[in-house]
């Protein structure tokens, strides 16, 4: 894959990471706002379920971000596009799909199973 293009592929997913960071933190603060009011006994455990789904992405998006910033490393050491494991090539549109893959298809679901 061209460096150019990964750049590009990698900041524009740097850039959704990081907003639906913010999303999240402005939506945690408008219902810390509003948790004061009255409710419910009902709407408490809405908002717990809520406040758990919101920890639950918060995570995912923080180790998206470390994806992101690990192949931006591996982008800026040359090694863009190999496998960390065994430096097989990531087709392009693997890449395309997911631009801080670390590992091929098949590597990326051993690895997951173990």
């Amino acid at each position: 894959m061209d460096t150019a293009h990964a750049r590009e592929l990698l900041a524009r997913e740097r850039a959704r990471v990081e907003r639906e960071l913010a999303d999240l933190r402005t939506s945690d603060n408008a219902d810390e706002e509003l948790s004061h009011v009255d409710q419910h006994p009902g709407d408490e455990g809405t908002e717990l379920f809520e406040r758990e789904r919101d920890a639950g992405f918060t995570d995912q998006l923080h180790d998206e971000l470390a994806a992101i910033e690990r192949a931006e490393q591996r982008l800026a050491d040359g090694s863009y596009g190999r496998s960390v494991e065994s430096g097989a090539p990531i087709p392009d549109a693997r890449l395309e799909a997911v631009p801080w893959a670390e590992r091929t298809v098949e590597e990326q679901a051993a690895y997951e199973r173990r």
